[in-house]
C-alpha cells in the first residue's frame, strides 16, 4: 500500500494540485438575445441568399445586383446626379461613386458636368446601358421569384408588404 499512498493522496503543496474539472453548474438565466433569430441577421441571410441567386442567374453581364439597380434607377429617372443615385438605389455615397466608376468603364453610363452646377456630375445610361438594362430586366424578374421560391403567394405578398413597412420611415 506504501507505494500507491503517494499517488493517491493529495500532494503537499496545493499549488501543485493536478488540474481538476469544476463541478458541472447549470445556465445562470438563458441569454434571451439569440442573434441568429434576430431580424437583421435574417435580412442578411435573406440577402446574401439573394445575392447568389443574382449571380447564378443574371447570364454573362458580369454585373453585379447593387450595379443593376444603379442601372435602373437611371432608366426610370433619366439622368441623375449622384445624391439623386443614393436616394433612388439606397446606397451610399462612397458606394455610388465606385459603382458609377465601374459602369463608366464598361461603357454602360455616360457622364456630363451639371450645367447648372459645373461641380456635379449628370449620370445617364449610354444606349449599351439602356440595352443592356432591356435584356437584363427579364432574368431579374426571374431572380425575384427564385428568391422567393420557398414562399407561397399569400407569404410572398405578405414579405414583400411587410419589408416596405419596415422601411417607412413614420417621421416622414
Amino acid at each position: 500500500m506504501g507505494f500507491f499512498k503517494g499517488i493517491l493522496s493529495p500532494p503537499a503543496n496545493p499549488a501543485i494540485m493536478p488540474f481538476q474539472c469544476p463541478p458541472p453548474t447549470e445556465p445562470a438565466v438563458p441569454d434571451p438575445y439569440v442573434f441568429s433569430e434576430q431580424v437583421g441577421h435574417l435580412l442578411r441571410k435573406a440577402y446574401q441568399r439573394h445575392l447568389a441567386i443574382f449571380q447564378q442567374n443574371v447570364g454573362d453581364s458580369q454585373l453585379t445586383a447593387v450595379q443593376f439597380v444603379t442601372l435602373c434607377a437611371l432608366r426610370d429617372q433619366g439622368a441623375s446626379s449622384l445624391t439623386e443615385l443614393v436616394k433612388a438605389t439606397a446606397v451610399d455615397q462612397a458606394t455610388i461613386r465606385g459603382i458609377v466608376e465601374r459602369l463608366k468603364a464598361k461603357a454602360l453610363i455616360t457622364l456630363e458636368p451639371d450645367p447648372a452646377d459645373k461641380r456635379k456630375v449628370i449620370v445617364d445610361l449610354s444606349a449599351s446601358g439602356a440595352e443592356l438594362v432591356a435584356q437584363t430586366a427579364p432574368r431579374a424578374a426571374q431572380i425575384s421569384e427564385l428568391t422567393m421560391s420557398n414562399l407561397n403567394p399569400a407569404e410572398r405578398v405578405a414579405v414583400l408588404f411587410l419589408l416596405r413597412k419596415m422601411i417607412d420611415d413614420p417621421q416622414e
